[in-house]
């Protein structure tokens, strides 16, 4: 079946199949947030992206095989509500953004900074330091060798804006200027994005829009 990204609480994961990386995502808890598991097919080891909610769902989609690593896209409490547990059933390493990981009850054990590298088998994805929506807020980078690239951009960039700033101009200002500069600027139309919440979008698609997010402010 084709891939949507179109997921609901309750209902089955949603599986983007790519040459050397399936990418499966799921919605979770009371606040729809999405998780995503990444899964090397040469070497079947899993990374998750967000053990936002709802634990049982989360390690069910991991399955006996585990995971190895878990990352955290930033420091609100929808997106960890199932870290500990995940953590403690799979013994998975943590990661988060340096500037957020005092805000995770989790101890994040390799803090990430802009342009670190994350592995998942023999696929590798590139942090990328987002701050604004929080200080520490990470988007991680797959540019697929076959393809074009994927990014997991947690709740900085959506369909139709960037994360939500608290209508504050300074926290808006640097939110949309390093998502414009270290996404928009450096990635292709073609570059798929799998948000924190929601249904995904292209940066083709969000492109046109951004003189008018800068124009209201959020």
């Amino acid at each position: 079946m084709t891939y949507s990204g179109a997921v609901t609480v309750g209902g089955p994961a949603d599986v983007h199949e790519l040459q050397d990386l399936m990418i499966s995502k799921v919605a979770v808890g009371p606040m729809d947030n999405n998780a995503y598991l990444l899964r090397c097919r040469a070497t079947d080891e899993q990374l998750l992206i967000d053990a936002a909610n709802d634990a049982s769902t989360l390690l069910t989609l991991i399955g006996d095989d585990g995971i190895a690593s878990v990352v955290t896209t930033h420091q609100h409490g929808d997106h960890w509500q199932a870290l500990a547990e995940v953590v403690a059933a799979t013994g998975a390493r943590t990661y988060a953004g340096r500037d957020d990981a005092e805000g995770i009850p989790v101890p994040t054990e390799v803090p990430l900074q802009d342009g670190d590298t994350v592995r998942v088998g023999n696929v590798e994805l590139t942090a990328r330091h987002l701050v604004g929506h929080t200080p520490g807020s990470i988007a991680l980078v797959y540019d697929d060798p076959h393809g074009h690239p994927h990014v997991f951009t947690g709740d900085c960039l959506f369909p139709g804006g960037v994360g939500n700033t608290r209508k504050d101009p300074k926290a808006f200002a640097q939110l949309i200027h390093d998502v414009e500069t270290r996404i928009f600027d450096v990635l292709p139309d073609e570059t798929w994005v799998y948000p924190g919440h929601g249904n995904d979008t292209t940066l083709g698609a969000e492109r046109p829009h951004l003189p008018e997010w800068h124009a209201r402010g959020w």
